[in-house]
């Protein structure tokens, strides 16, 4: 795979870029409550050296109802700049899945306007796998200034998504298992309906992953997206269960060269909670 700092970088890559003065490197790992993982516990107990805690819960927008949505970049802007993260940094974002949660953190940053981001392909698992140090010191923090530019383009709220499967001239991309797309697996979260976005197509974001966690080479991704049914020249926007894997599909198109993708955040969290929202069934 070629090492792209702005997409997703290799743990050779990791390795050999340690010491530079402005790596920054967070653990965004974020679990389902039935995965029984508890991510902060995890990175004090072991990180990779230097690593901050990025919490995908605490960094979010408290005054929605709907799990972890994206945070005010007032806020964003802070919390980053008290985790010593901000302008000038080259950031590797990594979690303790392989790569999952670790593509919401980076989609934030690039909501946020910082290119300069990306994902640890396979993640911890890979890191350790292959030996490589871990520790559990807290890291030194020096306070950075960062600006936020919000790039509004690369989000769509309830209504967007309404307009664009009603008229179908986007590609809507679910993350979310075949089983739950389908409407056959109960949601993780209790009061929502099953199913999907009418119009949607569904490419399960563990199949744009190899086995070891890391992500498919570009041919590949693009494979899987057109044998789902996904037309690549229409604007896509991609969906799941809370906007986390979402992102693993947002990551996978900007891999593959295709710029007009957009996350829908409020994903099946609020999709399916709304009774006056259509719902589909089947594949």
């Amino acid at each position: 795979m070629a090492d792209d700092p702005r997409t997703l970088v290799s743990t050779d890559w990791l390795a050999s870029h340690m010491k530079d003065p402005d790596l920054r490197i967070l653990d965004g790992s974020w679990y389902l409550p039935a995965a029984n993982r508890d991510a902060r516990a995890e990175y004090d107990a072991g990180h990779i050296p230097g690593a901050r805690f990025f919490d995908i819960d605490e960094i979010s927008d408290h005054r929605s109802d709907l799990p972890h949505m994206a945070p005010p970049a007032e806020k964003f802007m802070s919390r980053l700049r008290a985790m010593g993260v901000g302008d000038g940094h080259q950031v590797v974002v990594y979690d303790g899945a392989g790569l999952s949660s670790a593509a919401r953190v980076w989609w934030l940053f690039r909501l946020m306007g910082q290119n300069d981001i990306a994902v640890l392909d396979g993640g911890l698992p890979k890191w350790q796998a292959e030996g490589r140090e871990i520790e559990d010191m807290p890291p030194m923090i020096r306070d950075r200034h960062m600006t936020v530019r919000v790039q509004n383009q690369l989000v769509r709220d309830v209504t967007q998504v309404s307009a664009a499967s009603k008229l179908g001239d986007h590609e809507i991309i679910d993350a979310r298992s075949p089983g739950r797309f389908r409407g056959e697996a109960a949601e993780p979260r209790p009061g929502l309906r099953s199913g999907h976005i009418p119009g949607s197509k569904n490419v399960f974001y563990s199949d744009l992953l190899n086995k070891d966690g890391t992500m498919k080479p570009v041919a590949e991704l693009r494979e899987v997206f057109t044998s789902a049914g996904v037309d690549l020249s229409k604007p896509a926007i991609t969906t799941c269960g809370s906007g986390v894997t979402a992102a693993v599909l947002s990551l996978a198109l900007e891999r593959m060269g295709k710029r007009d993708h957009a996350l829908y955040d409020g994903s099946w969290s609020e999709w399916g909670a709304f009774s006056t929202l259509p719902v589909a069934t089947g594949a």
